[in-house]
């Protein structure tokens, strides 16, 4: 009988911010795309609504994975490619990012020495592959070790952890180049008015109002209402049209964000579609840009807030599990939004490290370059 060996890849599964992952070093996987994609599909169980055969954990938020390498770039230390690892189909969409996965980047860099850690803390400069966009994330280093534990919480995650500071440049049309891709503050579709914005997550925002709901229905409500499922998915896809992301028939991008005015002292309410059902809290880059649509005058988001003067504008999104605080850096001049960055904290947490074990037909190195 001829012994068949499993393939063993390094690997890190991560909590980032309020998803999980597996991470893994670029160097440790094939440079060929579809042969990754085999790789990650394999390594997740993809195929199966359990991914009982993997370790992805049969939902969009942990079915997630991050490929990480030193950067050619010299503005940044490392690159990050982000990959949306499908739970029922074997496919991968690295057309988004993922602000939560990210935050779990940098701490990765500097266990695996890729980035020489400071006593004290460490700034990582990050490029996104997937946006070719800078982020710089400071990760807490004292005596040069990466610390997880702490005394910050965010909403959507159990316990505490040391904070990681996240604060994202360039993020007005990272995948369409127009902050407004239709070039109307406002579109319609179904005959509801809604928001088409680019800003580190193409968007669709919707009124909640507008759709017959409230907007601060849980996670559940939301995605037992089959006829709201329904009016917001052909909603997406002639806004995916009109904003020059193509058919997005199962497609991840754009997302969608049903807003309402805030219910617990925050600057507005946010249910974030993923986009067949609502996230259980809300992602980084979906918040960015539901942020971003406050400061937009004209916008769906701005008729639901108290406008702010300041140049640095506190944005409170509140969503099904509590809130996420974000910090805008820009002004609205001559009718023009200018972001010069955004803002905010997260935290992250090591799972596992070791090797994940994939069939060997999946990866067969004498037959890859």
């Amino acid at each position: 009988m001829i012994m068949t060996i499993q393939k063993k890849i390094p690997c890190v599964i991560m909590r980032g911010g309020t998803s999980r992952g597996t991470y893994f070093l670029a160097n440790d996987l094939p440079r060929e795309w579809e042969k990754r994609k085999e790789i990650l599909t394999a390594a997740m169980g993809s195929g199966d609504p359990l991914q009982v055969n993997g370790v992805g954990g049969g939902n969009s938020l942990t079915s997630k994975a991050a490929i990480i390498s030193r950067s050619t770039d010299p503005d940044a230390d490392i690159d990050y490619l982000f990959a949306q690892v499908s739970i029922e189909q074997n496919e991968v969409d690295i057309t988004p990012s993922c602000g939560n996965i990210l935050s779990g980047a940098a701490p990765l860099a500097i266990e695996y020495g890729l980035v020489t850690a400071n006593d004290g803390e460490t700034r990582v400069r990050v490029k996104n592959v997937n946006t070719n966009t800078l982020i710089e994330v400071v990760v807490q280093t004292p005596n040069g070790f990466v610390e997880y534990e702490g005394d910050a919480t965010i909403d959507g995650v159990p316990g505490s952890g040391a904070p990681i500071l996240l604060k994202f440049f360039d993020v007005c049309g990272t995948k369409t180049g127009e902050l407004l891709p239709t070039g109307s503050a406002r579109d319609t579709f179904d005959g509801v008015e809604v928001s088409c914005v680019d800003a580190a997550m193409p968007m669709v925002l919707i009124p909640a109002q507008s759709l017959g709901v409230k907007g601060s229905e849980s996670k559940q409500e939301l995605d037992a209402n089959s006829e709201l499922l329904q009016k917001i998915e052909s909603i997406r896809l002639q806004a995916s049209l009109k904003m020059g992301l193509g058919d997005a028939t199962g497609k991840v991008i754009p997302k969608v964000g049903l807003l309402s005015v805030p219910q617990f002292g925050g600057t507005i309410t946010s249910r974030y579609f993923v986009p067949q059902n609502c996230h259980t809290s809300h992602s980084v880059t979906g918040a960015i840009c539901v942020s971003v649509s406050c400061m937009l005058p004209g916008s769906v988001a701005y008729d639901l807030i108290t406008p702010q003067t300041s140049n640095q504008q506190s944005i409170v999104v509140e969503h099904p599990s509590g809130k996420i605080d974000l910090l805008l850096e820009g002004s609205f001049e001559n009718n023009t939004l200018d972001i010069k960055s955004a803002g905010l904290m997260r935290t992250a947490r090591m799972l596992f490290k070791g090797e994940v074990h994939i069939p060997a037909k999946v990866w067969d190195e004498s037959k890859i370059a």
